[in-house]
């Protein structure tokens, strides 16, 4: 008799390699992650011209339906499909920018909140963001984690200092470096 997997034990199974464990996983993970490319295509609604599915379809088929991912919790999972879902839009507006050969300067700057200014950041401000955070995860792997699990996956800082045994003072304060880093950064 098979014993039942909770999700994470699933998740960690598919990430180790075993194929037969993935369409249980996708079908559990879908509704989270159609909530997570809702909000992702929402806040960059003139970047790319997909639908939730589409999305989430790209990021299954470019990186993870090949397996090869450490996943060390569901939470995990979703930062990593967040971010994920980031690089599928940043490269749409990488080549929507290329297709026009370039907009001019970009505007949009965070807040004092460090959220992104109101409004649908252009092409430049996607593409400009993407590569914010990948230089963000070369300075602080840490940040680029918080700033993810929060801006991008849309879990608290309390959810984040659960995940990352943190208390949620020490999340709240590398958020804020986090923030201040990527507001010098794109002011600069």
């Amino acid at each position: 008799m098979t014993a039942i997997l909770s999700l994470t034990e699933q998740l960690q199974s598919f990430s180790g390699g075993d194929r037969e464990v993935a369409e249980a996983v996708l079908r559990e993970v879908l509704p989270r992650l159609h909530q997570i490319a809702v909000r992702e295509l929402h806040r960059e609604r003139y970047v790319a011209p997909l639908s939730p599915t589409e999305l989430i379809n790209e990021v299954w088929l470019r990186s993870l339906g090949r397996g090869g991912w450490k996943i060390n919790s569901r939470e995990h999972f979703f930062a990593i499909s967040s971010l994920a879902m980031r690089r599928v839009l940043v490269d749409f507006a990488r080549a929507r920018l290329a297709a026009a050969r370039g907009f001019g300067e970009i505007h949009d700057s965070l807040d004092d909140h460090g959220s992104l200014a109101a409004g649908s950041p252009d092409p430049n401000t996607i593409v400009q963001i993407g590569v914010l955070m990948e230089r963000l995860e070369k300075v602080n792997p840490q940040w680029a984690m918080i700033v993810d699990m929060h801006y991008f996956v849309g879990f608290t800082l309390e959810e984040i200092a659960e995940n990352a045994g943190l208390t949620r003072r020490q999340v709240k304060h590398l958020w804020t470096k986090a923030c201040n880093w990527l507001k010098d950064q794109m002011d600069a």
